[in-house]
């Protein structure tokens, strides 16, 4: 969920930047102090929140918007250096063709920036999984599997932690290949169609 997201908004992020709005400063400024304050006082606040507001401390509620205070920025900012070096021109021959804007972004844009994505799908994966403090008083009753792996150190070691470990490692071996399977999927695209843009001239 955290990994789909980060990857969403990051895109609508970075579009969004690339002109300047009322308030992108601010906008700006707030998102990278998400970065800069304290793991712990992050899953604290949103903890209490939730508590006082009466809401539902769940991982899929609280938890899912502290782990986005962390994977977001850095999503961001990648989006934002992708955006900073994209050519234009590429935008305008699309609209010169007769391309609205979701056929310039949806056949030009993201096809372009395929490889930041999948960067920034296995960075906000990586960050996600791996963040326990933002996590830890923002879970609930039901721990998420970082906080069962802790929870398992502080007790005599079973063989179920060094399974988990082993699953983790396959886990993660498969959405990297998978990953790597549509860079090269949407590599051989390109290049098919440069091929056949070629014998139409």
């Amino acid at each position: 969920m955290v990994m789909v997201t980060t990857v969403v908004v990051s895109v609508m992020g970075g579009l969004a930047f690339r002109k300047k709005f009322a308030g992108s400063g601010i906008l700006f400024y707030l998102i990278i102090t998400a970065l800069v304050i304290p793991s712990i006082l992050v899953s604290l606040g949103v903890g209490l929140l939730f508590s006082q507001s009466g809401l539902n401390v769940h991982w899929s509620t609280s938890g899912f918007g502290a782990q986005l205070t962390w994977t977001l920025p850095f999503g961001l900012l990648i989006m934002f250096a992708v955006f900073n070096r994209f050519d234009k021109s590429f935008e305008e021959a699309a609209r010169d063709l007769g391309a609205t804007p979701w056929q310039t972004i949806r056949y030009v844009v993201l096809p372009i920036i395929a490889p930041s994505l999948i960067g920034v799908a296995l960075f906000g994966f990586t960050l996600s999984y791996d963040e326990f403090a933002r996590t830890l008083l923002t879970a609930g009753s039901y721990n998420t599997l970082p906080l069962e792996i802790y929870g398992m150190t502080t007790n005599v070691t079973s063989p179920v932690l060094y399974a988990l470990g082993t699953l983790t490692t396959l886990f993660s071996l498969l959405i990297i290949g998978v990953f790597l399977a549509l860079a090269l999927l949407s590599n051989r695209r390109k290049a098919r169609a440069g091929s056949d843009a070629g014998k139409a001239v």
